[in-house]
């Protein structure tokens, strides 16, 4: 096997709070400075020995995040930053950017991932296009040219959801398995939490089972049919992960930085792919991504990831995910989901490999391997694989 392009020194996280929570009076860059700060600590590096930033960033409409957060950080006044905008993607997509500028030689160390300030997002608006017009608000902007192509995600979840006859009994019942989850692992996350603010753990999980899930009021009905039978498969609000605040990060660097800086990296960057799918269907991209980061790494089964993590914004995307694989959902997302978190989107995809590299560190031996998916409005996806040393 050929040496790896990238090694991971450090990886680190905020707490997730919903929006108008804990994180709620925080800008982007307030958020992410102490996860940076922490990387550095744990990595036993210089500030000035970071040559670059990729962040990820959604809702900050312009500007330059990265720039932003390397200044508030530390970093050194030469630090390249750069900024990125692939949605629910960017945070991977970030890392993924990170070995490129690595592999090419631009950069030795990198800080990438994503960070989101949902509760501090401006306000949007259309400028006017002549004296007698009023600016026009909106919440997000159009993922696909033509609106009939570019369906509200959480239509599209529902048609999805009655299309395939997944009930909503399935997808609360998968949706209370995350917040179990959380709620069961919250102290085993010590070791990737940073606090932020008075912000300590992730605050959105509850106690939840069958009967409370049942009373759940439904986001949008739903009626499929399989077998012939009418099947309830509408969108519970349980189902859904809520909109938050939050970011994550890991520090990558070449090997030769590694031996030179004194680093002693955990784990080792395999492959980082990006692919566009059904605008249509973007909750499917995911497993798109996931398939061609697992032909990349030339890996016949996604069974044979020792963890596997997936950024689930809907129940019936989990659902789908693990039928699609032939896995139980006992196997994806074991500490809980972004169902059980809520979704920092820019951060969401960061968030989830940062769950992959604990847990294989935590509870894995040399050469295990994971997985980290996450799909994105307008039909793209996005993956990457990375190797315990």
């Amino acid at each position: 096997m050929s040496a790896p392009l990238a090694l991971i020194a450090a990886w680190a996280r905020s707490p997730v709070a919903p929006v108008g929570g804990a994180l709620s009076g925080l800008q982007a860059h307030e958020i992410a400075a102490p996860v940076v700060q922490a990387l550095l600590v744990r990595a036993g590096l210089n500030a000035q020995a970071v040559d670059a930033i990729v962040l990820g960033n959604a809702l900050g409409a312009g500007g330059n995040p990265a720039r932003m957060l390397a200044l508030a950080s530390g970093l050194p006044v030469r630090c390249a930053a750069y900024s990125l905008d692939t949605q629910c993607c960017s945070g991977l997509d970030a890392m993924t950017l990170a070995v490129g500028l690595l592999a090419s030689g631009q950069a030795e160390v990198v800080i990438a991932g994503g960070v989101e300030a949902w509760s501090r997002a401006p306000i949007r608006q259309v400028r006017p296009r002549h004296a007698h017009e009023l600016p026009q608000t909106y919440e997000q902007p159009p993922f696909a040219p033509d609106p009939a192509q570019d369906p509200d995600v959480l239509v599209s979840a529902a048609d999805y959801a009655c299309a395939s006859a997944i009930s909503r009994t399935q997808q609360d019942a998968y949706a209370v398995l995350s917040h179990q989850r959380a709620l069961a692992f919250e102290m085993d996350l010590s070791d990737e939490l940073v606090g932020v603010a008075s912000c300590r753990q992730d605050a959105y999980p509850r106690h939840l089972d069958a009967a409370r899930a049942a009373r759940m009021p439904v986001a949008l009905k739903g009626v499929g049919h399989a077998h012939g039978q009418a099947v309830d498969c509408s969108v519970s609000r349980l189902a859904i992960s809520s909109k938050a605040d939050g970011a994550a990060l890991v520090l990558l660097a070449t090997p030769q930085a590694c031996q030179q800086l004194g680093l002693t990296p955990r784990a080792a960057w395999v492959v980082g792919t990006s692919v566009g799918g059904d605008s249509r269907t973007p909750l499917l991209v995911a497993e798109q991504a996931a398939r061609s980061a697992l032909h990349r790494a030339r890996v016949s089964n996604l069974a044979e990831m020792q963890v596997v993590e997936l950024h689930d914004a809907f129940a019936v995307q989990g659902v789908s995910f693990c039928q699609a694989f032939g896995l139980d959902p006992l196997a994806i997302n074991r500490r809980g989901g972004g169902l059980a978190r809520g979704h920092p989107i820019a951060a969401s995809g960061t968030i989830a490999m940062v769950r992959v590299l604990s847990d294989l560190c935590r509870d894995h031996g040399p050469g295990a391997r994971g997985l980290a998916a996450v799909a994105g409005a307008g039909g793209i996806g996005a993956a990457a694989i990375v190797s315990r040393l």
